[in-house]
């Protein structure tokens, strides 16, 4: 049997792995697995003709939209916080619906582009048209999970 001796007495894995802690993993991971997918669909299909590198725009927008989504705490958009900022309630309200925009219209993008172009013209090479909308589902899924599976307690 192994004996690690007194090492693993003190692991407290509860206050370590908290819910936010859990919830920041699961969203990085799955955006990673996105970011991953349309490299692999470049790598893939590296010619023009098969995959047009002006569709990494849809998912730089789905970047951004993380980053302005998760820039707004909600104590903010309650109007809970202890200062306004520099925006205010309102200016924080306006920067989350557009970044929720934003996010909707990349999936939306991404969907586009998947049954609008190459599903109907490009039978035999489907993946980077699957590659574009499955990285922005898992840009726009991460957003989520990192939006609202983290709580704002700032006692601990």
């Amino acid at each position: 049997m192994f004996d690690c001796g007194n090492c693993c007495q003190d692991l407290n894995l509860r206050e370590r792995f908290n819910r936010n802690t859990i919830a920041s993993i699961l969203a990085g991971v799955i955006f990673a697995i996105g970011w991953w997918i349309i490299i692999d669909g470049t790598c893939q299909y590296p010619s023009h003709a098969d995959f047009n590198k002006i569709y990494f725009i849809i998912g730089s927008i789905g970047t951004l939209a993380l980053i302005l989504v998760n820039s707004v705490s909600n104590s903010q958009v309650r109007g809970e916080s202890y200062s306004d900022g520099c925006i205010g309630q309102v200016g924080a309200r306006i920067i989350l619906f557009i970044a929720f925009l934003l996010a909707f219209g990349s999936v939306i993008g991404g969907a586009w582009v998947l049954f609008g172009y190459y599903v109907p013209y490009k039978h035999d090479k489907i993946y980077p048209g699957i590659a574009i909308f499955s990285q922005n589902l898992a840009i726009f899924i991460s957003t989520l999970i990192l939006k609202f599976g983290r709580k704002e307690d700032l006692s601990y």
